[in-house]
């Protein structure tokens, strides 16, 4: 569990973790000269029943609220110092709006230099934090008077950190591995080590991270928390990671590790946002700063038809100037750009929205239509069910019979779709199978690929979704063709009237027969699809690209064949044209037609005679 102090600049923050924890948390050069903290300090406090609170210790001043937002995001408790010799300052009251904005479960008031003043005084102090506490989620935080130098309190405190301690919620090991990076930075004999706050799942030694939003990779040498050489981390525990295979220079503050693929990286969002009551008006154009986890990047925020007022809360859309990894559920801090104040925060519906995306229709809508609305704008496309941790922000184990339990929903080879879009890519099916048929009533169907690529989905649901019509009957599959039942290869009276005709003809024409064009110009441009047609019913052979022959015709010149060339050995062209009695405008493609068929073997400038086989020829 982590615990986070809060604070104005001077009111003792690093003095009193110094007395809980035995650490000083200032290790900077400059800020044992400045006398201020200026970076995160760590150090573990061991509670009297044991348990070890990892405390992050942040800066004050104005000028690092910044990093103070590092250091509080994924905090579990927080310890507001407040000097009683000063009260509530300017850092004190934004903290505290951070504090809120970041939604910390638990909260519990220091007030530190109490041997400076007098008991009316610590009184008024006291009264004073109370009314502000009151206007906030932690009106019933308990408020301990302190003193690092004679001790006074700190006891006290250790024991109402405890009870709060006991009050939260712990953090699940059974989930995605997450650690944003607070600091990276070389050690001599070990190599890259970051140190950060586990917020989620568990880490082993030798497991293979990736440093995201890079996406790099790199091997974990090694684990310590709280300086203890440790085999493994979980959710709430403070880390430090020794990795192989990457340069610190590559890793810094902002940097997020993870173990899994599911984790992407997102420059849109879409979030549940919060002005504070005293902001600007937030427009569009309007630059401001985005701060999640130890992120800090510029980004625009973007709410259907109007800005957002002060004091209200929005679905919005926000478009960041550098990608971050998120996940739905995490809490948000928003900065102004200038002049430098935060202005709001909030919660993340969306952490990978489309860049396009508008906000959600509501505020805290409901997980269940939240995945609705997800499968709905992904289409045909479908919802990786992989994704679902980290876009709904619910852990693996449940993710299934989460998704299960949502009605509307169908599951098709790891992918979740609306069912809607399932209905209307099966009419869409049936309407290309249809439209086929009538475009080309003498076809026996349409190719399943031709179909699948006009739909536009993959070839797993689209298995699934003639798999289902086939079932219920509303569709025939025959090999690689889709028809609809009793539809195919019907001839009309008509079309049989011409298909005589055209078989008379060729019939008449017997070795030289008229092209299909030639034919179409004497029977019209249905010509070709009655070709193929009776190609089908083995009514005539196709010797050539642009002419067919009826079976009695390629008889006769197989047998013309087989006579004049057997025992013969190679024989011409010229030979051939002598024995096949035509012109060499249908001799090369009938002789090449042979070649395939394998009655013929070329050989040299020549052919061979291979043998007829049994059967009609075709």
């Amino acid at each position: 569990m982590i615990l986070g102090t809060a604070g104005h600049i001077d009111h003792g923050k690093t003095a009193l973790v110094r007395a809980l924890t035995g650490v000083d948390t200032d290790r900077l050069p400059e800020e044992k000269r400045r006398g201020i903290t200026i970076d995160l300090g760590f150090a573990p406090l061991r509670l009297a029943n044991g348990d070890v609170l990892g405390v992050v210790d942040v800066p004050g001043h104005e000028a690092f609220v910044r990093t103070m937002l590092a250091g509080a995001s994924g905090i579990d408790l927080a310890l507001l110092v407040i000097a009683a010799d000063e009260g509530p300052m300017p850092q004190t009251r934004e903290h505290l709006a951070i504090l809120e904005l970041l939604e910390i479960p638990q909260l519990v008031v220091a007030l530190t230099k109490s041997d400076l003043v007098d008991d009316e005084w610590l009184s008024l102090v006291t009264e004073e934090v109370r009314e502000l506490l009151n206007k906030s989620r932690f009106a019933n935080a308990e408020i301990i008077p302190t003193s690092v130098v004679s001790a006074q309190g700190i006891d006290g405190l250790k024991s109402a950190l405890q009870r709060q301690a006991s009050n939260v919620e712990r953090r699940t090991s059974n989930d995605l591995f997450r650690l944003p990076v607070d600091r990276a930075f070389t050690v001599k004999g070990t190599g890259t080590v970051v140190t950060g706050t586990v917020w989620s799942g568990d880490l082993s030694v030798e497991e293979t991270v990736r440093i995201m939003p890079a996406g790099t990779q790199a091997r974990v040498r090694g684990l310590q928390s709280h300086g203890q050489s440790v085999e493994g981390v979980t959710a709430g525990m403070r880390a430090a990671i020794a990795l192989a295979g990457v340069s610190s220079e590559d890793l810094g503050r902002g940097a997020t590790l993870v173990t899994l693929p599911e984790w992407q990286s997102t420059v849109v969002i879409r979030a549940d946002l919060t002005l504070l009551p005293d902001a600007s008006e937030l427009r569009p154009r309007t630059k401001v700063r985005f701060h999640l986890a130890t992120s800090d990047v510029g980004a625009r925020v973007v709410a259907a038809g109007s800005p957002v007022a002060p004091g209200t809360s929005r679905p919005v859309r926000i478009v960041l100037d550098e990608p971050i990894v998120a996940r739905a559920g995490d809490r948000f801090v928003l900065r102004s750009a200038s002049p430098l104040a935060t202005i709001g925060g909030g919660v993340i519906t969306d952490p990978n929205a489309a860049r396009r995306a508008r906000p959600m229709p509501a505020l805290e809508m409901p997980s269940h239509h939240v995945l609705t609305i997800f499968t709905e704008e992904a289409g045909l496309h479908g919802l990786a069910e992989s994704t679902l941790p980290v876009r709904l922000g619910v852990p693996p184990a449940p993710v299934k019979s989460f998704a299960i339990s949502t009605t509307g929903l169908s599951r098709v080879a790891g992918r979740w779709y609306s069912d809607l879009g399932l209905s209307a890519a099966r009419a869409k099916v049936l309407e290309l199978v249809k439209t086929h048929h009538a475009q080309h009533p003498l076809d026996t169907g349409v190719p399943r690929q031709e179909i699948r690529s006009r739909v536009g989905i993959d070839q797993p649901l689209f298995d699934e979704l003639v798999g289902e019509l086939t079932a219920r009957k509303k569709l025939e599959a025959t090999g690689a063709e889709l028809r609809l039942p009793g539809k195919g290869g019907q001839l009309s009276d008509a079309q049989r009237k011409v298909t005589d005709d055209i078989l008379a003809a060729l019939d008449t024409a017997g070795s030289e027969p008229p092209s299909v064009s030639e034919l179409q110009d004497r029977f019209g441009p249905q010509t070709a699809s009655l070709l193929r047609h009776l190609e089908r019913e083995h009514r005539v052979v196709q010797v050539e690209d642009t002419r067919f022959y009826t079976p009695n015709a390629v008889r006769e010149l197989l047998r013309r064949l087989e006579s004049g060339m057997s025992g013969r050995g190679e024989l011409a062209p010229t030979d051939l044209r002598e024995v096949l009695g035509f012109s060499r405008k249908f001799l090369i493609p009938f002789l090449e037609y042979c070649d395939r068929k394998g009655y013929t073997l070329r050989q040299g400038n020549g052919r061979i005679w291979r043998g007829v086989a049994g059967g009609t020829p075709g």
